[in-house]
């Protein structure tokens, strides 16, 4: 793990994690329709007095890349176009019960960015080990 006062970032298993800004954001635990077809992320409605209405370029950054995609405010039920979304959960290898944070970092009538923080909800493999031998015994993670 790398830390260094004059950057908020820390890295911790080859992945960044930062403090977010106080800017507008949203989190989701992802489920199987989030990461396999149909691919669909729903934009939470606390977001609407904040994000424009029709189709808008988007852009999602995570961990020095970027991804463009199309935000489609114009519905009742706000998502990111299916095509782009699947792109972003394919290359970033995410899962279901991993946890995603989404921070507004540009909005206006032309273009939407996040920067997006993941959480990886991999179980450890030891944990899953001594989960099979103690199955009656819950897990406790400190």
């Amino acid at each position: 793990m790398a830390k260094s006062s004059s950057n908020p970032v820390v890295e911790l298993n080859g992945e960044e994690f930062w403090p977010l800004s106080g800017k507008p954001f949203f989190d989701v635990i992802l489920t199987k329709s989030h990461v396999k077809p149909l691919y669909q992320l729903g934009i939470p409605a606390k977001l609407d007095p904040v994000l424009p209405s029709g189709s808008i370029h988007t852009v999602l950054t995570f961990g020095g890349k970027s991804w463009e995609m199309t935000y489609n405010g114009e519905k009742r039920h706000k998502q990111f176009d299916r095509k782009s979304w699947g792109a972003f959960v394919d290359e970033n290898n995410l899962k279901a019960g991993d946890g995603l944070v989404f921070e507004l970092t540009e909005c206006n009538s032309t273009q939407i960015g996040f920067r997006v923080q993941i959480l990886r909800g991999d179980i450890p493999d030891e944990l899953l080990e001594k989960a099979n031998r103690e199955a009656e015994k819950p897990i406790v993670i400190q």
